[in-house]
């Protein structure tokens, strides 16, 4: 079972059944729809529908939940699954448009493929990595070909002495930092972190 929004009519359709939403009902069943199949945390929702962060959980996303299953007529647990202290997760038949992986090890990989390019410019590897796993919205190959490209764009022109690598995580992106000899490009991220 899916649901189908309409932007125009701040409208959603399940099955037969079509009903106008509330701004904050439309933005809450827009925001789980768009992240689907992964389960989102109560602060990350309240952070992205209501842009605010309580200190501690207000009811408003039950709230506003309950009102679209009874406009919608869904059932408690299906496609809007609610996991107890956890969060919620709407459940697609569509594939996710997210991948789960290991960014350092991926990062340390590529690293790796790239070694003799390295010695050819007499370069030294030094790697500042912090170890975490996120959910990005890229697959893993479009990482690494975005990494190649600012390689490609350094490379040419370096000098021997130092490739710095490095890796930042915010709340919203990770960037990977490549530094040859004081020449820096940084590529940015989205991120959804676990």
């Amino acid at each position: 079972m899916s649901i189908t929004l309409n932007k125009n009519s701040h409208s959603a359709t399940c099955g037969t059944v079509t009903s106008k939403l509330t701004r904050l009902e439309f933005a809450l069943l827009s925001f789980l729809i768009d992240n689907a199949n992964r389960i989102c945390s109560r602060d990350e929702i309240l952070q992205s529908v209501w842009g605010t962060r309580f200190q501690y959980d207000t009811g408003t996303i039950d709230v506003h939940l309950n009102a679209i299953r009874k406009k919608l007529k869904l059932s408690a647990d299906r496609p809007i699954e609610t996991f107890r202290g956890v969060g919620l997760c709407y459940h697609s038949d569509q594939p996710s448009t997210y991948y789960i992986f290991n960014l350092r090890a991926m990062v340390i990989d590529w690293m790796r493929s790239h070694e003799q390019e390295f010695q050819e410019k007499e370069l030294v590897p030094q790697l500042h990595l912090d170890p975490f796993v996120s959910e990005v919205r890229e697959h893993p190959d479009t990482f690494r070909h975005m990494m190649d490209a600012i390689l490609a764009m350094l490379l040419p022109s370096a000098q021997p002495g130092y490739i710095r690598i490095s890796t930042t995580l915010s709340i919203t992106h990770f960037s990977f930092i490549m530094d040859i000899n004081g020449t820096v490009n940084t590529l940015k991220i989205p991120v959804i972190c676990r």
